[in-house]
């Protein structure tokens, strides 16, 4: 994953969210169908995708997707 419309793409294609660039910066509780069980759905898809783990006290502090696609390129 490179950019944040590839982070898009699998919110969109592996977690069936319909997002669009506008929803990365909302609130969490904004993104049109998001809940609880959608971060560990997308933690789960983003540790298969990049190989990497990712801290899961990190994530629960996301404020907006923007925060998750941060802590993804930086981790």
């Amino acid at each position: 994953m490179n950019t944040i419309d590839d982070f898009l793409l699998l919110l969109q294609d592996d977690l069936g969210l319909p997002v669009t660039r506008a929803d990365v910066a909302s609130g969490l509780d904004q993104v049109p169908g998001w809940d609880s069980v959608h971060l560990l759905s997308l933690l789960t898809v983003l540790e298969r995708t990049t190989g990497r783990s990712l801290p899961l006290a990190d994530a629960l502090e996301a404020e907006c997707l923007e925060d998750i696609y941060r802590l993804v390129v930086t981790a």
